[in-house]
């Protein structure tokens, strides 16, 4: 069932969007070589309950960290760990969310640490444009299926993979709330987007194949044949006057 919201509702879900916003910007400030990702989640933790958020992660379906952190070939749910120490050349993943008032904000944004390859920076740019293309195709009258296809035809056209078996979702209350959003599709099929829709946009895009692989923690996600990976993420409102994005801070909104 798909819950929508009313325009006070998302007004109140604002400041869910704003401190998930400021945190992953923090966060993203202090990706460099030789940090570890738990010293990543330590900082997200700290920020979130500082504004007056509670971490919307932590402890979501038993996960341990406020930040899901992953490197490189992982996609997606990285347990942050001591283990993990970032080093030149890599790209991190980190997707991250606080609860305020019982209104959850989701978003992700995929750092460069110190000077990395060619392959991933393009593997970024194409992936954040996906992104800004399904959230510009969130408007009143449009379908799911054009969310899904303004993100696969551009990542596709640049000869990267779109994982299937990770997708977008409804948010609200809950975290993870109906619809599904896939980051593929055909135009003009599936749900009908109305306006009061709060939907997670995350690309998902891989430099080569679009299959996956759990590993044995049963938490993080894989490329199937280990190339990188990279995960933008936006919570965006559907509104009669086109998609208003929740998780952002004044003055750095980009409009879409």
């Amino acid at each position: 069932m798909i819950i929508k919201k009313s325009k006070a509702e998302i007004e109140a879900m604002k400041e869910a969007g704003r401190i998930s916003a400021l945190v992953l910007r923090e966060v993203g400030s202090h990706v460099r070589a030789g940090v570890s990702t738990l010293e990543l989640d330590e900082l997200a933790e700290t920020i979130i309950r500082a504004e007056g958020g509670i971490p919307a992660f932590k402890g979501y379906g038993g996960f341990p960290g406020s930040i899901c952190a992953s490197v490189n070939d992982q996609i997606v749910h990285g347990i942050p760990s001591a283990n993990v120490v970032l080093k030149d050349g890599d790209i991190l993943s980190v997707d991250t969310g606080a609860t305020v008032d019982g209104w959850v904000g989701d978003n992700a944004w995929t750092y460069p640490v110190g000077k990395i390859s060619a392959e991933k920076q393009r593997l970024l740019e194409v992936t954040e444009q996906c992104m800004w293309a399904g959230l510009d195709a969130a408007r009143p009258g449009n379908r799911l299926g054009d969310i899904g296809h303004a993100v696969q035809s551009i990542a596709e056209a640049a000869g990267f993979g779109v994982v299937r078996e990770y997708v977008g979702h409804g948010i609200g209350r809950d975290m993870h709330e109906d619809p599904n959003v896939p980051n593929f599709g055909r135009k003009h099929t599936g749900v009908k987007l109305e306006a009061g829709m709060v939907l997670a946009i995350e690309p998902m895009v891989n430099v080569g194949t679009y299959k996956t692989r759990v590993m044995p923690d049963g938490w993080l996600v894989c490329t199937r044949d280990g190339l990188p990976s990279a995960h933008f993420e936006k919570t965006v409102a559907i509104t009669e006057d086109g998609p208003l994005i929740l998780t952002t801070e004044e003055g750095r909104e980009r409009p879409v």
